[in-house]
């Protein structure tokens, strides 16, 4: 199936990348002389991505790596949704975020291979993979019973399913720091799983494909890169480190 993806590159001037490298935002960062997001969009090319749509300012290296460029709109699901509105009749769409430089190909080609077809399907990376690959990398995660799992900045969906979900997500990360709103949506009974770390993968696929409204599946990749975002400076480092070899 040809897959059209959409990469966000919006952000301010006030993220503590974009302020120390002087960019209006950090996806535009120079990282071996090249756009943060230049990285990104090579990636998503050669591993099998027929159309980009950029959302975000861009510079004249990253026009050359694009097929489409939609101004930001303000918030991640604003744009996210100003990019879906520029993309015609794509039937499956892949998101990206524009800060993530060490993405591959092989792990674009991955994700698109493992592709079930539903509405939502996110990939979600072993902590023992991500800190094999970097030591020195702090990242968000969650216990489950499988193991303890970090979130990808990649995901696939199905266009036509947005609207019933967009809404929906956009409740969840108002309400992420309130427990009480969360246990509505979620189940008091999940959340008490997911604090113990005894929630398995297959459950927290149900309980969000209920709460989105529309089917969703989580897969586990070894591709650690898909989960390193780079939000703070000391991450500039680490993605030159990597670099390096290349």
């Amino acid at each position: 199936m040809s897959v059209t993806a959409i990469v966000l590159g919006g952000g301010d001037a006030s993220d503590a990348v974009a302020k120390q490298l002087g960019v209006p935002v950090k996806a535009l960062a120079l990282i071996a002389g090249q756009p943060m997001a230049a990285y990104v969009l090579r990636a998503l090319r050669d591993g099998g991505v027929q159309r980009i749509v950029y959302v975000g300012p861009v510079t004249s290296a990253i026009k050359g790596l694009i097929d489409a460029h939609v101004p930001a709109e303000g918030t991640m699901l604003e744009n996210l949704q100003a990019g879906l509105n520029a993309i015609g009749d794509a039937k499956r769409v892949l998101v990206a975020t524009a800060d993530i430089p060490l993405l591959t190909s092989a792990a674009v080609r991955d994700l698109l291979s493992r592709d079930s077809g539903v509405g939502l399907v996110y990939p979600v990376i072993n902590m023992i993979d991500s800190q094999a690959m970097f030591p020195s990398g702090k990242r968000t995660s969650a216990k489950l019973k499988e193991g303890r799992f970090t979130g990808g900045n990649v995901f696939l969906l199905e266009p036509r399913l947005v609207n019933a979900f967009l809404p929906r997500l956009e409740f969840i990360l108002h309400n992420r720091k309130n427990v009480l709103r969360l246990a509505g949506m979620f189940g008091l009974g999940a959340l008490v799983k997911l604090a113990l770390g005894t929630l398995e993968i297959a459950e927290l696929e149900r309980t969000v494909s209920r709460i989105l409204g529309v089917p969703a599946r989580a897969f586990i990749t070894t591709y650690a890169e898909i989960g390193f975002d780079v939000d703070k400076p000391e991450d500039i480092a680490i993605v030159l480190q990597k670099l390096e070899p290349a």
